[in-house]
């Protein structure tokens, strides 16, 4: 095995790990438009991974629970170095928001949630947008080269944006995902290849699928075994509860925020509906994962255990959302070449992306709502939409504009 230190000192490898770096700190607009500018910085920039193998990675991870986005740059730091070379830019990728969150979550509990972000948010919001629209255009271009990708794509776009009942909408992401995979699937399908697949079956690691299991047995039990009144019984109830979460969310940021809504704030109370809400309108002006919200959740969870109590609830609800994901995406990537090869299977990967399209594009309009229709809005809408196709002025630079627009202003 290669040895942690070789995993990071090659030059091409330091490299990668500055651009996930700089990929982290300027991921803006949420999950619909992170394949956008993987596409951008991976691809066509570095050439890390050719096009198609991005697109692959991407329909995979939309198929697993958890978060899509996380596990897509996850995998290709396993491609590039390996195991600890995957966890570390897993760790890269996420803590810069995370912290964020957690700070966050330490100010509104010490200033009784006083912190104001509208003014901040009336620029960011429609910029975030036309990181959406981009988006949404480039992923459209390189998924949508026929008639049934097309049409699954409309099908995805106004499920989404009609079935919006709260107890369809979980459920709603992985039907429509599992819907276009196995439609395409049926394309051209070669049966010969059966064989392949029941060995790739056969060679599975029992020990992982032990340890994602594993995992949540250990702590759902410890958490019921756990003294209630002990200083550490909420933070492994935290744990259990994100990792339980963290395993069954398909469909990213868009049903991570109503499900933990539900669960912490009308059902356990751990933190008021403002308190909610405020946090979710910082987490928009955050780049990196959506995910890293539940940061800010499991410190206000803790906000009655000081700042060493906020700092534990936020690493255990960080830890048990992603998780989950994490374990996953480095139980498939070793096999997944050989794996991908299976007809069927690389086939409903493209039913996969088009339906993909289908939700970034029901994403802008769901977004659009809240921030209204009106000329200031559609304006930076559009010019950061030319900004992003026309020029090569880098994501950071024209979000970081916005930021200091937002003070000035």
């Amino acid at each position: 095995m290669t040895s942690f230190n070789n995993t990071i000192l090659t030059p091409k490898k330091n490299l990668f790990l500055r651009d996930v770096l700089k990929y982290t700190l300027t991921a803006f607009g949420g999950p619909q438009v992170h394949m956008a500018l993987m596409l951008r910085e991976f691809v066509q920039k570095r050439n890390y991974l050719t096009e198609e193998e991005l697109l692959e990675l991407n329909a995979l991870c939309q198929v697993l629970p958890g978060p899509a986005s996380t596990q897509t740059i996850t995998a290709i730091g396993y491609k590039i170095g390996g195991l600890w070379f995957a966890i570390l830019t897993f760790l890269i990728w996420l803590l810069p928001s995370a912290i964020l969150m957690a700070l966050a979550a330490i100010l509104f509990a010490t200033y009784s949630s006083k912190i104001e972000v509208p003014k901040l948010l009336k620029i960011i919001e429609p910029m975030a947008l036309g990181f959406v629209a981009y988006a949404g255009y480039i992923f459209a271009r390189k998924v949508l080269n026929n008639k049934l990708t097309i049409l699954l794509a409309v099908v995805s776009l106004t499920c989404s944006l009609l079935l919006k009942n709260p107890h369809v909408f979980p459920f709603m992401f992985p039907g429509l995902i599992f819907f276009g995979g196995y439609i395409t699937s049926k394309t051209n399908k070669n049966l010969e290849e059966r064989d392949l697949g029941e060995k790739l079956v056969i060679n599975v690691n029992k020990k992982k699928v032990a340890y994602f299991f594993g995992i949540l047995i250990f702590f759902a039990l410890l958490g019921a075994l756990i003294n209630r009144t002990s200083f550490f019984s909420l933070p492994v109830r935290l744990f259990e509860n994100f990792y339980r979460n963290g395993a069954l969310i398909f469909g990213g940021g868009q049903v991570l925020i109503p499900y933990m809504y539900t669960e912490f704030v009308e059902l356990k109370k751990y933190l008021t509906t403002q308190e909610f809400l405020s946090g979710y309108a910082l987490q928009q002006v955050i780049p990196g994962p959506v995910f890293s919200f539940s940061s800010f959740l499991g410190g206000m969870a803790m906000k009655n255990g000081g700042i060493g109590g906020q700092l534990l609830g936020s690493l255990a609800a960080v830890l048990g959302i992603n998780l989950p994901g994490l374990i996953l995406i480095l139980f498939i990537v070793p096999f997944w070449n050989d794996l991908k090869k299976i007809t069927r299977i690389k086939n409903s990967l493209v039913g996969v992306n088009a339906v993909s399209v289908g939700f970034v594009v029901a994403a802008f309009f769901l977004l659009l709502k809240p921030i209204g229709i009106n000329y200031f809005s559609i304006g930076i809408i559009v010019v950061t939409f030319c900004l992003l196709r026309f020029t090569k002025i880098p994501a950071a630079i024209i979000m970081f504009s916005g930021l200091i627009l937002s003070f000035l202003i």
